[in-house]
């Protein structure tokens, strides 16, 4: 999804608020923030609901309140100075994750955030603001001949610090709090869009740069997004999961 601040909107002219909205009436920060959120959705071909006009203002207001999710760095590894892939433990903890299976990928993902926003946005048991985690990992599956997606996929986030030792738990029965253990994981950068192509793409990239590597997970792999699908060219990473800590 996108992410526009209210100071953006106001520095937008008449054109291009028409080009977000189609209502004529005159809109305020929120009624804009919404229409700007469904202008960007409608290209993945999913649909914003008005029920999210609260959690997409909470999550601007509070888009400086991003906490990287941990790691311990193992490797880098280049070539002609450009870096090809980076090996990194994650820890154990605690993860707020749902699962949908749409007609594409990118609406899956849509969709599961979706919740995960409603969930951070206060429709949990603490009652409050959680804080957002970056990045936002969705787990996906490949068929056995490693061409096709499988329709289920998982969004997932990081609970914040404050929350690993007591997570607040969903209003939402779709979502689950699941503990997972340490994570080593292969990760390569990059840029742009993350539709079933883009992703089918860098999947093979990064397998004829590793090579043949018994200890990967085949057909599983995580998709970690570190910025809002309105970002031009925003940040990415495929990640390769080793088997056995």
């Amino acid at each position: 999804m996108a992410l526009i601040s209210l100071e953006d909107l106001e520095g937008l002219d008449d054109d291009q608020l028409e080009d977000i909205s189609d209502n004529p009436e005159p809109m305020d920060g929120d009624d804009r923030l919404l229409s700007h959120w469904q202008a960007v959705a409608s290209t993945h071909q999913v649909t914003v609901p008005t029920e999210m006009t609260g959690p997409i203002h909470e999550m601007t207001r509070n888009n400086h309140q991003r906490e990287p999710v941990p790691f311990a760095p193992i490797s880098r590894h280049e070539k002609m100075g450009e870096v090809q892939y980076e090996e990194r433990v994650y820890p154990a903890g605690y993860w707020a994750c749902v699962t949908r299976e749409e007609v594409l990928y990118e609406q899956s993902i849509s969709m599961g955030f979706m919740k995960l926003m409603r969930f951070i946005c206060k429709e949990n048991s603490a009652g409050r603001f959680l804080g957002m985690t970056i990045p936002v990992i969705s787990n996906v599956h490949l068929t056995d001949d490693g061409n096709t997606f499988k329709k289920d996929v998982e969004t997932a986030f990081f609970l914040p610090a404050e929350f690993q030792t007591n997570p607040p738990q969903p209003s939402d029965p779709d979502i689950r709090i699941l503990h997972r253990e340490p994570m080593r994981v292969i990760a390569r950068t990059f840029f742009g869009t993350t539709t079933e192509e883009t992703v089918g793409r860098q999947i093979s990239l990064l397998w004829e740069i590793v090579g043949v590597a018994d200890d990967l997970c085949p057909n599983n792999y995580m998709v970690a997004a570190y910025e809002n699908p309105g970002v031009p060219s925003r940040r990415n990473e495929i990640w390769f999961i080793r088997r056995g800590m």
